[in-house]
């Protein structure tokens, strides 16, 4: 039996995506599907705006203008990096209550799942009919459950396209080049850096993820021994790796500067890239050595999105609205691969999702700790979609004349 007559409330939290947007549209629209539906707020700033009632009625919103919005970069209600707590949460189904929210979507990652979690028990303990749908997203990948993240498709071909034109700068003007991409915990994204080699010498020749230990020593032995055999060396590696006692390596050069949510700030100063290329010129001899932090740079850019992670981002929230309000379920919308390459959408439980991450399989990291393997490949390849082709220039030599 489906619920009474209500709104449908949406909101967006943690980093924006560049498809983002399309589970915005997919949630709207799949809402305005349903004669139970009395209206289509959408919350400002996500759980921080309706802690503070910051609403906007997207009821009645032009579907061409919400197509256009679809298809813009970051998040068009913009977003909160404020955490759950019962105290937010509860004051998120008092203003539920007040505005007879009867369908609650939130669209963002671990942290929105356990939001999405709370409020599900605060409206259960208060007696009040609200169905509460989590809408998954987040270019880290790193979500259980779901095979893939929408937003982490369009983040990976941006990263493999950066390797790619960082790899034939590399090759122009050779010495080691060190790229780091965003990923605390899991090395999905600094991973994809690898999909945009075609030829033996093609970079990133070395990829270093949060899920190995990451040792300078190793690092030094593996920069050196690539720099022999390619006469360069172009270099992934994620922001969130950590030593033998589980340490952020930055903590190093930072130490131990923290963020406002209290974590170990990691790459947005640069500080990793500084340290790395610190360790190769003084342990090597090899001089030209240069670092970039791709940054934010990696999460909205505008021209760089995958179709596929644009397609899925909108079903998933059209998914969400089929769920929440169709079937009259709570959840999680997820993601099962099936075939090559095609997928189907499911309901999991919201306390499945909520608060924990997952790492990156065993078997997508090479036996050395420093690449990726064909598995992670054939995994990535489909989400991040077509790559432009890159040529290398093949011309005969000119026999010399004057050393003849």
């Amino acid at each position: 039996m489906n619920l009474s007559t209500g709104r449908a409330l949406v909101a967006q939290g943690g980093g924006p995506t560049a498809v983002i947007n399309q589970s915005l549209l997919g949630v709207v629209l799949g809402a305005r599907k349903y004669p139970q539906i009395t209206g289509i707020f959408g919350a400002v700033q996500g759980i921080q705006g309706i802690a503070e009632e910051n609403l906007v009625d997207l009821t009645e919103t032009d579907a061409s203008e919400l197509e256009r919005v679809g298809a813009t970069p970051a998040s068009a209600l913009r977003s909160t990096r404020i955490k759950p707590t019962p105290e937010i949460c509860g004051r998120i189904f008092e203003v539920c209550k007040a505005h007879d929210v009867r369908y609650f979507f939130y669209i963002g990652g671990n942290d929105s799942a356990d939001t999405c979690r709370i409020v599900q028990e605060e409206a259960e303990k208060g007696g009040y009919e609200l169905r509460v749908a989590h809408v998954p997203k987040t270019i880290d990948n790193d979500l259980k459950v779901t095979d893939h993240c929408p937003g982490y498709g369009s983040a990976a071909k941006f990263v493999a396209q950066a390797f790619m034109g960082a790899n034939l700068d590399n090759r122009s003007l050779p010495g080691v080049y060190i790229g780091i991409v965003m990923g605390r915990h899991a090395g999905f994204l600094t991973a994809a850096a690898a999909l945009g080699r075609n030829i033996p010498d093609d970079g990133p020749h070395l990829v270093y993820v949060p899920e190995v230990t990451f040792s300078k020593e190793k690092f030094l032995d593996d920069v050196n021994r690539t720099h022999e055999k390619f006469g360069r060396c172009v270099i992934a590696v994620s922001e969130g790796i950590t030593d033998d006692k589980g340490r952020p390596i930055v903590e190093q050069f930072t130490g131990g500067e923290k963020d406002a949510h209290g974590n170990i700030q990691l790459s947005g100063t640069g500080a990793l890239g500084d340290l790395l290329s610190s360790w190769v010129r003084a342990g090597t001899s090899i001089s030209r050595v240069r670092a970039d932090t791709l940054g934010y740079l990696q999460r909205s850019f505008a021209g760089c999105v995958s179709e596929v992670d644009q397609t899925e981002a909108r079903e998933v929230g059209e998914m969400a609205a089929k769920y929440a309000i169709g079937d009259n379920q709570d959840g999680s919308v997820a993601i099962r691969r099936i075939g090559d390459y095609a997928v189907e959408y499911f309901l999991t439980p919201l306390e499945s999702v909520a608060r924990e991450s997952k790492s990156m399989p065993k078997e997508f990291i090479n036996k050395d700790g420093n690449d990726v393997t064909q598995a992670f490949l054939e995994y990535a390849r489909p989400l991040a979609g077509p790559l432009p082709t890159m040529a290398p220039l093949s011309a005969p030599a000119v026999n010399k004349i004057l050393d003849a």
